[in-house]
């Protein structure tokens, strides 16, 4: 699916917002109906490490607002969308540029909101992986995403 006049200009808001400017990583992509964004993370000297590889702060820092952000746009305002948790697991060295693709289908978000009917919040696991040119996996993060209906949200 192409990107939409909308979704271009989040884009663009996105990799100019400063903490997701610092990581060095990139959004280039993001879908009409925001259910696919992916990023890019290069090897340069924002993110390269004394000994010459990608440093781990950067991995996770471009990939870190992605699905919180997502699943928000995707439910709407009357959610609350928060992470939890997160975890991130280095498999190999970054030598070269790394790519992550984020998704989020219809078969997620509607059982989201069934299980909000029933329950005051739940939390979902989302994963990611940082892979190069090739395909060759080098970091996996998973994320732990705290939802809530907003009325929910608000009760002590």
């Amino acid at each position: 699916m192409a990107e939409s006049f909308k979704t271009r200009w989040l884009r663009r808001a996105f990799n100019l917002f400063p903490a997701c400017r610092r990581t060095g990583g990139r959004i280039t992509y993001i879908a009409a109906d925001l259910r696919e964004v992916r990023v890019r993370l290069p090897l340069d000297w924002r993110t390269r490490k004394y000994v010459g590889t990608l440093f781990g702060g950067s991995r996770y820092g471009a990939v870190d607002p992605i699905y919180m952000v997502m699943l928000i746009r995707l439910l709407g305002p009357e959610y609350v969308v928060r992470d939890r948790t997160a975890t991130i697991r280095f498999r190999r060295p970054g030598r070269t540029t790394l790519y992550a693709t984020f998704e989020i289908g219809v078969a997620e978000t509607d059982p989201i909101r069934a299980a909000l009917r029933g329950a005051r919040a739940i939390d979902r696991v989302y994963s990611v992986d940082l892979v190069d040119d090739r395909g060759e996996v080098h970091a996996e993060v998973e994320k732990t995403l705290y939802t809530a209906r907003q009325d929910a949200a608000r009760r002590p």
